[in-house]
């Protein structure tokens, strides 16, 4: 059902999803639903539904049920669709779901091992649905159906009767989209209904009543689209953004590049380089967050400092975070092929000036009610003052 970027096959592909703040590869490792990048590719036979209207509930068709008291429920029902292909996301690892994603990163909510028992992504997340036909458009839908393929929305869910006779609703921890800024429209949140109409956001004091609905925007998923499912951020990318991006191979040359250079620690002496994927690290670069003069690890002025927020740059007496460089690995994340030179702060995941400049005017879901700017690769939210710094290599001496 899915591509990934090793399989030598080449199915038609409507697009890829690719999970931030993993930085290519899940903490538990990769298999069976679970990974972090998913390619959407076009099913033998279709899949979709679309809703119809019916008196009678059949259990063997999708439908949707609205809780409106607890003496009355509505039922819509949906029916096959022919010219569509469904993928369904969320926490679950049952059966219907095709993408089964975690609390990743310090986007995740509460510290330690008590946050995988406690995620805040719903077991049926949401559903992407993708035009079987030219121009492949994927479209996103609050809500996925579950193995009795019902989508269940209680009593405390924001539900409602539309214009048109029909019922919509919102889940209870939302389905956000967030589209790449075109021309003068700037990039912001909002929310998706189970129906894929769009809403401005929530009132958090307010959560059963919906808001606001923009009428001239769509569920429509562009290139650079954004997905938040409270406790996991997924970016949409599509084929013909993908064409145009950096691929991992090339990641792995402008490394090599880099180490080819054979840039130096200043203190000690040596020379450094990036790691491999699964590589050794001793020569592994760091730096100094404040001015960005690339070192090893070493001691200064006598002894061997922990790592700490204050610690003072030997070249140019700065002080502030000294942290170890790490290579973003994601392709996908990058708005440019261009050689990885800036990181970002505090974290130290390095990339392209542009993708850095991109990332930090991102506001990123952090909670369950608060956006800021975070790297990508980990998710680390950024310093708003200096979300990132340019990085000075030292050369060799010889």
């Amino acid at each position: 059902m899915f591509s990934s970027e090793q399989n030598s096959s080449k199915p038609m592909k409507y697009g890829e999803l690719i999970v931030l703040g993993c930085n290519g590869s899940l903490p538990g490792g990769e298999r069976g639903r679970r990974w972090s990048r998913f390619g959407l590719v076009k099913r033998p036979t279709a899949n979709g539904v679309k809703p119809q209207h019916f008196t009678h509930l059949n259990t063997s068709q999708h439908s949707v049920s609205y809780t409106l008291s607890w003496a009355e429920t509505v039922v819509v029902e949906y029916t096959d669709d022919n010219e569509t292909d469904m993928y369904q996301i969320g926490r679950s690892t049952e059966r219907p779901i095709d993408i089964v994603v975690t609390n990743t990163g310090s986007g995740g909510h509460g510290n330690g091992p008590v946050r995988s028992l406690q995620s805040t992504i719903s077991r049926f997340a949401c559903r992407i649905v993708c035009d079987r036909t030219p121009p492949y458009t994927a479209r996103l839908y609050a809500a996925g159906f579950d193995c009795s393929r019902n989508i269940f929305l209680g009593e405390k869910a924001a539900k409602w009767h539309t214009f048109g006779g029909q019922m919509d609703g919102l889940t209870t921890n939302g389905v956000l989209l967030m589209q790449p800024a075109r021309g003068s429209r700037p990039a912001v949140w909002r929310e998706i209904s189970v129906c894929g109409n769009v809403f401005t956001l929530r009132d958090p004091a307010s959560p059963q009543n919906r808001g606001k609905q923009v009428k001239d925007e769509s569920p429509i998923l562009l290139d650079g689209s954004l997905i938040d499912l409270c406790g996991v951020t997924l970016l949409w990318r599509s084929v013909e953004g993908l064409a145009n991006s950096p691929t991992s191979s090339h990641l792995e040359a402008l490394r090599l590049r880099l180490n080819a250079a054979r840039p130096q620690c200043p203190v000690l002496l040596s020379t450094l380089a990036f790691p491999s994927l699964d590589g050794p690290r001793p020569r592994r670069p760091w730096a100094y967050m404040t001015c960005g003069h690339v070192h090893g690890y070493h001691p200064w002025q006598g002894r061997v400092e922990a790592i700490k927020s204050d610690r003072e740059c030997p070249l140019c007496r700065s002080r502030g975070p000294y942290v170890p460089l790490t290579l973003g690995r994601v392709s996908g994340v990058y708005t440019d092929a261009e050689t990885p030179s800036h990181a970002f702060v505090p974290c130290g995941h390095v990339c392209s000036k542009g993708t850095a400049e991109h990332w930090s005017k991102t506001p990123l879901k952090r909670g369950t009610h608060s956006f800021h700017p975070a790297c990508p690769f980990c998710l680390r939210q950024l310093r708003r003052d200096r979300p990132f710094v340019r990085l000075i290599f030292q050369g060799p001496l010889d």
